[in-house]
């Protein structure tokens, strides 16, 4: 499910400093009411007019109930309640498809992107007229495992689906609001806010910024998570596992033409059966393994076709104000 546009199209046309800041929220009940206080005193510095968007991505704690009783302290406070949890991109998704404002902000809910550092996102996104500016950490206050999987969603993202800037990708980003229309028909389970914004722009810019240690949760997205996600990410918007298949495909027909050429012109200069049964059955193994390689790649293809024929949203809503 989707929401209508807020704001007619020739608003996004004059870039201003009025924000849109889209936060997804999952069991944060212990630092809402903090990272709210500290947008208060950072948001009027930057915008004339903004407005933050906590999506409650199916939180078990009390989140959404702390989102409600802040929206009415604070009158820029908009609320999404999801249904279930479908995860962090999908609730991204949802609020940037709320948002009214012509720049959009999305940033962590655990106070690692310190709201001190939006005025450079958006400083840089005005003054060099981009379209996307990430926040890249000066260093990264993550676990190792969790580093390691964070280096491996980049590299999908470059190498698979051609994105110069993955380097820089971070949850935290500034972006014009308006190249969500590249992508305003999307409705795939699998999301990925990133690629997404590669449909709709192609001048991105990256500042460095400060990233804070998290101070109230353990993080969510474990290595096993990030992993999955990298390999969904993969498969749900890049060809290149269909097209390793292949070459891998290729590259062993040709070390069978080499092998049966050997054998006949072993057979023909010696004669006799040529020994080596354990070589040959290695080689079927190899063949036969790489068979169902490809059928494996190919099923998870057909699985994505197939989830996509049901029609499941990339998320609904419960409740929003």
């Amino acid at each position: 499910m989707s929401l209508a546009y807020p704001f007619s199209p020739e608003s996004t046309k004059s870039l201003g400093k009025d924000l849109s800041v889209v936060i997804p929220v999952f069991n944060s009940v212990g630092c809402l009411s903090k990272l709210v206080e500290s947008l208060a005193d950072e948001l009027p510095k930057i915008a004339d007019n903004f407005e933050v968007i906590l999506v409650n991505d199916g939180s078990v704690d009390s989140s959404w109930r702390v989102i409600v009783e802040l929206a009415k302290v604070y009158s820029w406070i908009r609320g999404l309640n999801l249904m279930r949890n479908y995860g962090q991109h999908n609730a991204l998704l949802c609020g940037i498809r709320a948002a009214r404002y012509p720049i959009t902000i999305t940033m962590d809910d655990d106070q690692q992107n310190p709201p001190s550092e939006i005025k450079k996102l958006v400083s840089k996104l005005v003054s060099e007229e981009l379209e996307v500016v990430y926040g890249r950490p000066i260093k990264e206050e993550h676990g190792l495992f969790r580093n390691v999987a964070s280096v491996l969603t980049k590299l999908v993202i470059k190498q698979a689906l051609g994105a110069k800037t993955a380097p820089d990708v971070s949850a935290f980003r500034a972006f014009n609001t308006n190249i969500r229309d590249a992508f305003e028909k999307y409705s795939s389970p699998s999301v990925n806010v990133d690629v997404l914004l590669t449909w709709g722009a192609s001048r991105f810019g990256m500042v460095l910024v400060e990233h804070q240690s998290r101070n109230y949760q353990t993080s969510n997205y474990t290595f096993a998570k990030l992993v999955t996600h990298a390999v969904n990410m993969l498969t749900g918007f890049s060809t290149l596992p269909l097209q390793l298949a292949s070459l891998n495909g290729l590259f062993l027909i040709g070390l069978g033409i080499v092998l049966l050429s050997y054998v006949i012109i072993r057979y023909l200069l010696y004669g006799g059966v040529v020994p080596g049964f354990a070589f040959l059955a290695s080689i079927t193994i190899i063949f036969s393994g790489s068979q169902l390689m490809a059928l494996g790649i190919i099923g998870e293809y057909v699985g994505r076709i197939y989830s996509r024929t049901m029609d499941r949203p990339s998320y609904q809503i419960g409740e929003q104000f």
